[in-house]
């Protein structure tokens, strides 16, 4: 799961329609490329519908080649709690093994730390958890364990 890079606040628009700062554009570019060297190959990506997550997406799905036609938008993405991200991920197709899911705070990071081995004070923009559980149905998730974070501000420049 990936939280979407750092966005502008500049432009009077609605939350869902606040764009990426040139800062959020080259994380998302720094952190789509590390997970494409050091990740496992993507089943299907999934992003929230909101124009700051869905461009972190985009850049991400460039950066490690993942055909567009397996990516989809979807508006359970976009809470900021949590329980519509956790519906959605125990609801997905048990066919797809591997998923990459875009969205937002607080949501990825009370997720991260339910679901994750590592405690994780705040997910930062741009920051991407990489989650394995030894499941074979997304319906009974629980516990699973850290892969790799990758945070932009670890990542050289």
């Amino acid at each position: 799961m990936m939280r979407h890079a750092k966005s502008s606040w500049e432009l009077e628009v609605s939350d869902k329609d606040r764009p990426l700062q040139q800062r959020g554009v080259e994380d998302a570019h720094r952190v789509g490329s590390a997970f494409y060297r050091n990740g496992p190959a993507l089943d299907f990506v999934f992003s929230s519908p909101a124009n700051r997550a869905l461009h972190t997406c985009m850049i991400f799905l460039g950066e490690t080649g993942h055909p567009k036609d397996r990516f989809k938008v979807d508006a359970a993405l976009y809470d900021f709690s949590g329980e519509s991200v956790q519906s959605f991920v125990e609801g997905l197709d048990n066919h797809l093994d591997t998923v990459a899911i875009f969205g937002h705070n607080n949501a990825f990071t009370s997720l991260a730390n339910t679901w994750g081995d590592r405690y994780i004070e705040n997910l930062p923009t741009a920051g991407l958890v990489h989650l394995v559980f030894d499941v074979d149905r997304w319906s009974i998730i629980s516990k699973g364990r850290n892969e790799q974070l990758l945070f932009p501000k670890q990542l050289n420049k």
